[in-house]
């Protein structure tokens, strides 16, 4: 069966309004699909997602189904714009309710996310994707999720103008060919993970 990737958009955008971060986490989800990747994402504003560090916040709360997504998928892809030099609300909250992962380390020391890989897309106006990006990475791999090698890819705009991803009239050739590389390895780590669990912690 083919694996999966599944992409969390965390544009403060709601849908159907365009939104560059879309976008590029569209470029990313088709360059996964081209490995034979299964993709599918939301946008996290257009789910009701309670605050709180709990796999499940009670009635209302839309966090469990994007959960399973979560899990069900062997990539993930965190996609965010900047703002003001930071990653999204929607982003800091995504890392929040993954949280509880950290409560369901099994008896063997293995965690949920275990053998599923994680990337990061970012778009902004103004300088931060590095900052942005490693933000991410490390909430990541502290939850249990493995980053391949050049795991990120990002577009920032000249500071202090008005254009947008999206009103590109082309892709950038670095932009491109840095997705191509994400999905690429991506696509491979994902693989070995699946034939290759991690095993678990040696005893002390």
């Amino acid at each position: 069966m083919p694996l999966s990737a599944f992409g969390l958009n965390c544009t403060l955008t709601a849908s159907p309004a365009e939104s560059s971060t879309q976008l590029l986490l569209d470029q990313v989800l088709a360059a996964l699909a081209s490995h034979g990747f299964d993709t599918d994402s939301t946008r996290i504003v257009d789910n009701h997602i309670k605050h709180g560090v709990r796999a499940d916040e009670g009635e209302g709360d839309e966090w469990p189904g994007i959960r399973r997504r979560i899990l069900d998928a062997r990539v993930l892809v965190v996609a965010t714009p900047i703002w003001m030099g930071q990653p999204s609300s929607l982003a800091k909250q995504v890392l929040e309710r993954l949280n509880a992962f950290l409560g369901e380390i099994d008896d063997n020391g293995c965690y949920p996310t275990f053998g599923r890989v994680a990337t990061v897309a970012v778009v902004g106006n103004e300088d931060g994707a590095h900052h942005v990006t490693a933000e991410l990475y490390q909430g990541l791999a502290d939850l249990g999720f493995t980053i391949p090698a050049a795991g990120a890819t990002y577009w920032v705009g000249e500071a202090m103008h008005k254009t947008d991803y999206k009103d590109l009239d082309d892709t950038p050739e670095k932009t491109a060919s840095t997705t191509k590389t994400l999905a690429s390895n991506a696509a491979h780590l994902a693989r070995l993970l699946r034939d290759a669990p991690y095993p678990p912690p040696s005893p002390q």
